[in-house]
């Protein structure tokens, strides 16, 4: 199946564990920091663990409105989580999936860095235009670094 991959990286000066933990709270979050993004996002099934669904609410900033996602892996230990998008406009009718890797690894400075890989995975030979995966890394790293400036004021 062709695909295409986005890889994001943003350096944190949070140690791994506490920058995961922060990422573990996104669906609470995001909301409150990207509201034009993401206007809700809501568990229909499970608690979290592998299997989980969840659905996504977008807000106008974007050119979709809704996502069915699933949880596909969780190592809380290794600080990894990886989970898929399986149903919605947000596959904008020409993708099959979009899955989503995170693992946030611990630097030498006593920081991390979080790393998301992302891979678009399309249906046919319809392949989404370099400027929409530009401004989709864009809005990842711009999301990351919204959550994680909200963490620290909420301390």
């Amino acid at each position: 199946m062709p695909s295409a991959t986005l890889e994001v990286e943003v350096p944190s000066k949070f140690p791994a564990e506490q920058v995961f933990k922060t990422f573990s709270q996104f669906d609470s979050i995001a909301p409150k920091v990207k509201p034009e993004v993401f206007k809700s996002i809501e568990t229909v099934e499970g608690n979290g663990d592998v299997g989980t669904i969840k659905i996504f609410t977008f807000g106008d900033a974007v050119p979709f409105t809704t996502g069915k996602y699933k949880v596909d892996a969780l190592d809380v230990s290794n600080h990894t989580y990886s989970y898929s998008f399986i149903e919605g406009d947000n596959l904008l009718g020409i993708l099959d999936s979009i899955n989503h890797h995170v693992k946030v690894v611990p630097s030498s400075d006593g920081g991390s860095v979080f790393k998301q890989t992302v891979i678009y995975n399309y249906k046919g030979d319809e392949k989404l235009p370099e400027e929409i995966l530009k401004k989709e890394k864009e809005l990842y790293e711009d999301t990351y670094k919204a959550i994680e400036a909200y963490a620290v004021a909420h301390h």
